[in-house]
């Protein structure tokens, strides 16, 4: 087997684990979500919150994916954290979306993506209220399955001129930072078609790789949260980006059709809409 085959078959690999992990810890959020479902523990402030069954879902990925690939490393929201010894590192959030699913909203989602020698190669996102599975796999294209029949490739859509691009964004759980992006989002607004806030960053970076939003920006965001959702949004020709130069992370997160990012993530920059 050639180097490309073997690492061809890795990917294979781990993409059909992410989709199985990712398909059980969805049915168990979707299915075993109890009636009192209460607040765990906080996070960054007293709203941003933590329930029992994120806790739940990240032990079953990890416990199923440590069962098939013991030397493997993680990185999950709710505690995971080791660095193996095969050069594969899983980073995972669990429940993308928690304060949606305390609140029996749909938009949530579980969040897998694997990394290769530190380059994300493989993302799974399972967004169990709408039936769909988005995935992909590094230089093989993202694809999703839903209620449409088979598996449909994803490609984000024509860019349209910055003022009817419709933009997707979030807000943080810090007054003060939440306080900025208020302020940021207010001078943006007059300048696209409109702003959308889903509450899931793996959803609307799913949403862009699907030509369901224009772009997408947030600061703030962790690895876990954007891991799979960056790829998947990348294999479908989307551009992603931070600041001008840099990649995505938690001072900015940009991600737009090919058109609407340069004066997406230009605006942004005027705005000040990253942190040091």
């Amino acid at each position: 087997m050639t180097d490309a085959q073997h690492t061809d078959a890795l990917h294979s690999e781990l993409l059909d684990l992410a989709r199985e992990a990712a398909r059980r810890a969805g049915a168990l959020l979707r299915d075993g979500r109890p009636a009192d479902l209460a607040v765990a523990a906080t996070k960054s402030s007293p709203i941003d919150v933590v329930t029992e069954m994120d806790i739940a879902a990240e032990k079953l990925i990890t416990g199923f994916l440590s069962e098939h690939r013991p030397e493997d490393g993680f990185l999950g929201e709710e505690g995971a954290s080791s660095e193996g010894s095969s050069g594969v590192r899983w980073v995972i959030d669990p429940l993308d979306g928690t304060v949606n699913y305390l609140y029996g909203l749909p938009t949530w989602s579980v969040s897998i993506a694997a990394e290769q020698d530190g380059e994300t190669v493989v993302g799974v996102v399972e967004i169990p209220m709408r039936g769909e599975t988005h995935s992909a796999v590094v230089g093989r294209g993202a694809w999703a399955t839903g209620a449409w029949e088979g598996e449909r490739a994803l490609a984000c859509r024509p860019a349209p001129p910055l003022d009817q691009a419709l933009v997707s964004t979030g807000f943080n759980y810090v007054t003060e930072v939440r306080t900025h992006q208020a302020e940021v989002a207010h001078r943006l607004i007059p300048l696209v078609r409109d702003i959308r806030r889903g509450g899931s960053a793996a959803v609307d970076l799913c949403d862009l790789a699907a030509g369901r939003l224009d772009g997408y920006y947030e600061r703030g965001l962790n690895a876990w949260d954007i891991a799979a959702g960056d790829l998947i949004a990348r294999e479908a020709g989307a551009l992603t980006g931070g600041r001008p130069a840099e990649r995505p992370g938690r001072a900015l997160t940009v991600a737009a059709t090919p058109g609407v990012f340069e004066p997406l993530q230009r605006l942004l920059e005027d705005f000040g809409a990253w942190h040091d």
